[in-house]
């Protein structure tokens, strides 16, 4: 099998203007909303991402149509085929497991496997399955072949009160989804807040569907007859403004990225304000920029409107360059700091540590029985430290990102940049828009 690798040569200011493109997050999310319907959904503004297309495959396997044109997908799926999605296809994938919504509703039940996707943890679908189960789905997994096996009772899915434990992105998509087309109201408390999932309840409201947050983490859904079509547009990726933002700041440029505002970006331009990044807001979009010295910080993830975990890792290297003593502390995820040895090995001074918690259930957002002893769930970073080459191996989707960052501004050679599958996950031609701002960064096939 062909390999591809990313030769970096860093030390070039990154310079000019640049648009992103569509959410993988919301993207992904809407690829599933659109097979709880037979009539046609037109999703525009997705990423051409690798995720994406795997979705796009596991649908066709179930019996729909989907048609990409330059970046609309249209998606049709009269009727299911099978209710079984396929190991090979759910390994690559961890939406794939939200399908289990649709083929429940369209077809009385579901087959699917353990979820796949980026390894940064264990990330249970344990409080989906909790959920539908109160939503009257019977569930078995079955360890012999590694599947669940879901089915619903003669009266079908019927609404509930259900309360998560925790917050969960996935977790509260699903359900809302669940509950679009079950019979009666349910009522999910302590969902989760980020805007992602507003755009997917506005995406449903326009299909027919009854959703309505109220207070917050309360989501109201009243159960609907059937869903309809709708034509409907993804917005752009936070992930991806704030990657592009660090690339700016840590090469000492200025990127100006268009048609984006502050929304769901606030608590990261509190931060970095605070360290002394540069940023202006203006009416058609948001500047970035070197603008003095940077100084350290201390930052603790968590769910919206916190500081999202997947910023933590970019985030990381940005500390690199600050000076004094900077923590990031992970309390989302129970193993993502799987970069910093390929940090250190350009120069970074990090050191991992668990510190003091004093309620960790409450505290840390993943399950504590999936943590481990050899985890460790925060870092300290030492700086300002100049980063230098290296040969490099991206673990997952957003520690690929990390890596990029740190070879642009790494000085003294090329770096070389492994595993790049990865990066293709989440972003669309990464390499060609780094290069548009002066970045030199080429994609080598071997």
């Amino acid at each position: 099998m062909q390999t591809e690798k990313f030769i970096i040569k860093g030390g070039k200011r990154l310079v000019g203007e640049i648009s992103v493109g569509g959410a993988k997050n919301v993207a992904l999310k809407a690829i599933v909303a659109a097979c709880l319907t037979e009539e046609e959904v037109v999703i525009k503004n997705i990423p051409l991402i690798s995720d994406f297309m795997i979705m796009a495959d596991i649908v066709k396997e179930l019996g729909g149509e989907v048609r990409i044109k330059d970046h609309d997908a249209y998606v049709k799926i009269e009727k299911f085929k099978t209710s079984k999605i396929s190991l090979e296809k759910a390994a690559e994938i961890r939406t794939s497991s939200m399908l289990i919504v649709p083929l429940l509703l369209r077809t009385g039940k579901a087959i699917i496997p353990n979820p796949g996707g980026c390894r940064i943890g264990a990330r249970p679908i344990d409080r989906i399955i909790e959920g539908l189960k109160k939503m009257k789905v019977q569930i078995v997994y079955e360890s012999k072949d590694g599947y669940f096996h879901a089915k619903v009772s003669d009266e079908g899915l019927r609404g509930t009160n259900y309360r998560f434990v925790k917050p969960t992105h996935t977790g509260t998509e699903t359900l809302i989804m669940a509950a679009s087309l079950a019979k009666g109201r349910t009522i999910l408390e302590n969902a989760a807040l980020e805007p992602e999932i507003d755009e997917l309840i506005n995406f449903l409201n326009s299909m027919g569907a009854e959703i309505k947050r109220d207070g917050g983490k309360r989501i109201v859904i009243d159960g609907v007859e059937k869903l309809n079509g709708a034509v409907f547009e993804v917005g752009t990726d936070r992930n991806q403004i704030i990657t592009i933002a660090i690339a700016a700041i840590i090469t000492g440029g200025d990127v100006f990225i268009r048609n984006i505002s502050k929304n769901g970006l606030v608590e990261f331009l509190e931060k970095l304000k605070d360290v002394g990044g540069g940023y202006e807001i203006k009416a058609n979009g948001i500047r970035f920029y070197a603008k003095k010295n940077l100084i350290a910080s201390d930052i603790v993830t968590s769910p919206y409107p916190g500081f999202m975990t997947d910023w933590q890792g970019p985030w990381t290297v940005l500390m690199t360059q600050a000076k004094g003593n900077s923590t990031v502390h992970e309390a989302v995820y129970e193993n993502r700091f799987t970069y910093v040895e390929e940090l250190r090995k350009m120069g970074a001074d990090i050191e991992l540590f668990n510190p003091e918690v004093k309620d960790p259930q409450n505290f840390y957002n993943f399950n504590l029985s999936d943590d481990k002893k050899e985890y460790k769930h925060a870092a300290m970073i030492k700086g300002p430290n100049q980063l230098h080459n290296g040969v490099i191996t991206m673990t997952d989707l957003r520690a690929g990102a990390t890596l990029v960052l740190a070879a642009l501004a790494a000085k003294g050679g090329e770096s070389v940049i492994f595993g790049i599958n990865h990066l293709d996950r989440g972003y669309e031609n990464f390499e060609k828009s780094l290069a548009k701002l002066g970045a030199n960064i080429v994609r080598v096939k071997e």
